[in-house]
């Protein structure tokens, strides 16, 4: 016993590149469910203090912040993160310059929606709360270039304590407003308190080089170059992320959007569990130990793929078998339909999940254009599938829609993994076949609450 115990603490306090995915996968992954903690601590007060109309303003709000941003990404974290050039001063502080520059640029692009916004959803508070919330935008454009610096190094520990810490000041700042204005703007004000806080944890408490602008000439044309096809990308991300609350924010009413980004919150942190892994480990990885290249590469990559989907496949399956109870017990009764939307979510995403990772070999080997092309079918998957089923079936017909939008996007995703000998099919058929059970027993359990909501609405 002594002996697997010292073999495992010698693989995982080592340098090599499996020590440094275990550490990092075990920060992320205690970063990630403590930022979940205080997110949903929070949200159970708040719902308590605030009226549903106020988190569907907030969902409106946050999808024009977080499509700005997305739609400004020219690709510098993940630049750095596999740039020859991504420890270099002169590369640092260029990358970090032109997020500055983007920050004010997006800012000022959310000055100009927000009266078009205010206008399509019919909603004349948006045109005031969207400039102040996209505030944040300037704030993160000033974050130093040492947080890209620490994932590329999979040095995630320390950024993970101070990320973790600037949520938690979010949310007090948040609680403390709410309790004072019942209002919408406790929400926006938390937000805003919380980037502040992280820009001054992340300024003063990572090591480093502290940034200065330069725009060296060589370091931008890498940059751009490279960033062209990510920034399309995002383009093309920000609408499969966000799009489905493009499209209900038009079709349901303030307080349905509001219980669905309940639902939708809930469901979805097994993905955002994996975009977090994915985002910070998979690159370096791959950059590392590309599974063309060797047999043994391909099985290492295999093991790690089926320990971190088994994971998130599970942990969505208990909140797609449990999430009618859940909702019953952590909200009241004006959040019910929560419930089933939160099962059918958690269907859909274990679809989803199958499949991710396999786009970030594209951007470790450097191909952005081809990771564009994947990412753009998704999109328009997406949005497709929710148009047409929030049209013909309600808002149960859009939460199917994006089931049937992933699964139609695997060929696409299988077809890029090829291209650089990533694909594993015997990992996929596996999971595929956990997923379909899981999925029946879900709905089968769950069916009338399901058929509640099918007949609700909300449209």
């Amino acid at each position: 016993m002594q002996a697997v115990l010292q073999g495992f603490q010698s693989r995982f306090m080592g340098n090599g590149l499996i020590s440094r995915v275990m550490r990092g996968s075990v920060v992320t992954v205690i970063g990630f469910g403590g930022g979940q903690a205080l997110r949903l601590a929070g949200n159970l007060i708040l719902t308590r203090l605030l009226v549903p109309e106020a988190f569907g303003l907030m969902a409106l709000v946050t999808v024009v912040v977080i499509g700005l941003k997305m739609f400004s990404d020219v690709g510098i974290m993940q630049s750095i993160m596999r740039s020859p050039r991504g420890d270099e001063p002169e590369f640092l502080n260029t990358a970090w310059t032109l997020d500055v520059i983007r920050g004010f640029i997006i800012w000022g692009l959310a000055c100009l929606m927000a009266w078009p916004m205010a206008q399509f959803y019919g909603s004349p508070e948006l045109q005031y709360i969207i400039p102040v919330a996209a505030m944040v935008l300037v704030f993160a454009g000033f974050e130093p270039s040492n947080v890209d610096s620490a994932a590329r190094h999979l040095a995630l520990g320390r950024v993970t304590m101070l990320d973790l810490l600037s949520q938690f000041v979010a949310i007090v700042t948040m609680v403390a407003l709410a309790l004072v204005f019942r209002s919408v703007w406790a929400l926006v004000a938390g937000q805003l308190v919380g980037s502040v806080a992280k820009l001054l944890l992340m300024h003063f408490g990572l090591p480093g080089i502290r940034n200065a602008f330069r725009l060296e000439r060589c370091a931008v044309r890498e940059l751009v170059g490279f960033g062209k096809w990510v920034f399309l990308s995002t383009v093309a991300g920000f609408l499969a992320l966000q799009g489905d609350k493009l499209i209900l924010g038009k079709f349901l009413t303030l307080e349905m959007l509001g219980i669905y980004n309940i639902g939708y919150f809930l469901a979805s942190v097994p993905v955002m569990l994996a975009y977090a892994l994915v985002g910070r480990m998979v690159i370096p990885v791959y950059r590392e130990t590309p599974p063309a290249a060797s047999r043994a590469n391909f099985l290492l990559l295999r093991r790690m793929r089926f320990s971190l989907t088994g994971a998130l496949v599970a942990l969505s399956a208990m909140l797609a078998l449990s999430g009618v109870s859940l909702v019953d017990l952590l909200y009241d009764d004006r959040y019910v339909q929560s419930g089933p939307i939160l099962v059918l979510l958690s269907v859909a995403f274990m679809v989803q999940i199958i499949g991710m990772g396999y786009d970030q070999i594209a951007l470790a080997m450097g191909d952005s254009r081809r990771f564009f092309a994947v990412t753009a079918v998704r999109s328009v998957l997406l949005l497709g599938c929710v148009l047409i089923g929030v049209m013909n079936f309600g808002l149960v017909g859009a939460l199917l829609g994006q089931g049937v939008a992933f699964v139609l996007t695997y060929p696409f995703i299988v077809w890029l993994a090829r291209r650089y000998g990533a694909w594993d099919p015997l990992h996929d058929a596996t999971m595929a076949a956990a997923t379909a059970l899981v999925a029946a027993l879900a709905l089968w359990i769950n069916l009338d609450a399901v058929a509640t909501l099918l007949n609700g609405g909300g449209v």
